[in-house]
């Protein structure tokens, strides 16, 4: 299977305890003592936790289903109530933050794509002593906002990976595609891709409706003739870019970030080139969990350093594979 991970020493450090499931609900729920020793197949005997996950996701992008999924499986095995919401609007999720924080959780996971909206609400959780984990957003702000440590993917170099796909398969004007703007993961992304390949062009759609954001694509595509890429930043977004260059008669090929189902599916087809994995189950499973850690034994996953989830590549070489776990709602 064709991939590429970027990897770095703090990597090392993420050999996440596999505690055993069970067949208990998302929310988790405490074995029966008689059973709670530790064994296979058992819910940690630890007290129980009380975490929320805050994120930045928007309706209808199923990449934060798979994150949610790992975060609910982390959950279930390590004993905690998991209190999920998400805004995409950066005052809105600080707001969230500090309903966690009046519920007196045992910790915070959060998405960083809005830093400085979240600062000061991070501030009131961290000097209430609640610990902080972020994920997915944010990672060269994650320790100045008071996160223990960080899950995702270095967005920077993972714009790089995507731009050296491209350019090895020889285009040279791919156009990036940014459903969110002021987003710091989306930018790094596209300004990686940029870095790899000069001639790239940005395009700004408005992520929640999709409607013009296929509009938005065919009108920058008909009016740009020379693009022969162009590259989505998350799997709903790229599907809905693929119909876009169909009904535009353009010849560019398409790339993603991200992946769900659908998208596998379009790879191991050859209609789309490749998508930049970030592994976003992991990033989910290993925030919740490293909270749990952090209770367990006051343990710090990541020695002070961004634990990284990826990019890897997923390219028509691999999609087969992968698709047999995307079809899961893993990847």
């Amino acid at each position: 299977m064709t991939k590429f991970f970027w990897r770095r020493a703090a990597v090392a450090a993420v050999a996440i305890p596999m505690l055993a499931l069970t067949a208990c609900s998302s929310q988790g729920g405490r074995a029966p003592e008689g059973n709670a020793g530790g064994g296979a197949g058992q819910v940690a005997s630890t007290p129980r936790m009380k975490v929320a996950l805050i994120t930045h996701a928007a309706p209808g992008d199923t990449f934060w289903d798979i994150v949610r999924k790992g975060a609910e499986e982390a959950a279930a095995k390590d004993n905690v109530e998991l209190l999920y919401t998400s805004d995409p609007e950066g005052g809105r999720q600080a707001q969230l933050v500090q309903q966690a924080i009046d519920q007196k959780v045992d910790g915070i996971a959060v998405t960083l794509a809005k830093p400085d909206a979240l600062k000061d609400s991070l501030k009131k959780a961290t000097d209430a002593g609640i610990p902080v984990v972020s994920l997915n957003a944010g990672e060269s702000v994650s320790a100045q906002l008071g996160a223990f440590t960080h899950f995702g993917s270095n967005e920077k170099l993972a714009g790089q990976a995507a731009g050296t796909k491209l350019s090895d398969l020889g285009l040279k004007h791919p156009i990036c595609v940014i459903q969110e703007q002021g987003h710091v993961g989306l930018e790094a992304r596209c300004a990686g891709v940029k870095e790899k390949v000069a001639g790239t062009e940005i395009l700004y759609v408005p992520g929640t409706d999709m409607a013009q954001v296929s509009s938005t694509v065919t009108a920058k595509l008909q009016a740009t003739a020379d693009a022969d890429a162009i590259i989505g930043l998350g799997a709903p977004y790229t599907l809905t870019i693929l119909k876009a260059v169909t009904g535009a008669g353009s010849k560019a090929k398409v790339a993603s970030f991200d992946m769900n189902p659908e998208l596998a599916q379009k790879i191991a087809d050859g209609a789309v080139e490749f998508t930049v994995d970030q592994q976003p189950w992991l990033q989910g499973y290993g925030a919740i969990d490293s909270l749990w850690q952090a209770k367990r034994g006051g343990f710090k996953i990541g020695g002070g350093q961004p634990v990284l989830t990826g990019p890897s590549i997923v390219d028509k070489a691999a999609a087969t594979d992968v698709l047999t776990f995307a079809k899961d709602g893993i990847r």
